[in-house]
């Protein structure tokens, strides 16, 4: 999938989510690109862009043993229950090299799936997570 089709995916899941939720899930989303020289931001979706690129490896520490771990392969992701403000929360493998970074900043994966609505707000980010296994983001 190239990266507009990706957008959409992702905008669809956020509401679908949000509206099982009941309330924001995640309120910030962007898709990266790990590359030696550092990350590129493809996309964001979020109330601090400049922040979060500016800021992107302190904010991935919970997340950074698994973001560089080879045993992920598209459509995989993880939690980091732990992470809270502008920690990271989520990512997914979207492609080659490509992640889709999830954030709630006003809370952590903890809080969140202690609402007995987390279990149905899943299944979303699971059909998101199939998505991408069936098609990968190709990043130009």
């Amino acid at each position: 999938m190239n990266l507009d089709e990706a957008s959409q995916a992702i905008q669809t899941c956020a509401e679908r989510m949000n509206a099982v939720y009941r309330e924001v899930v995640f309120d910030e989303w962007a898709v990266v690109a790990l590359k030696e020289e550092g990350v590129n931001t493809l996309l964001y979706v979020g109330p601090r862009k400049d922040h979060f690129e500016r800021h992107f490896l302190p904010d991935s520490v919970a997340l950074k043993r698994e973001l560089g771990s080879l045993k992920y392969g598209v459509g995989d992701f993880e939690f980091a229950r732990d992470a809270a403000g502008t920690r990271f929360d989520a990512f997914m493998v979207t492609g080659e090299g490509s992640y889709l970074i999830c954030n709630n900043i006003a809370t952590s994966m903890d809080a969140i799936t202690r609402n007995e609505l987390w279990l149905a707000a899943q299944v979303p980010f699971v059909e998101l997570s199939e998505k991408f296994r069936s098609n990968p983001l190709v990043a130009v």
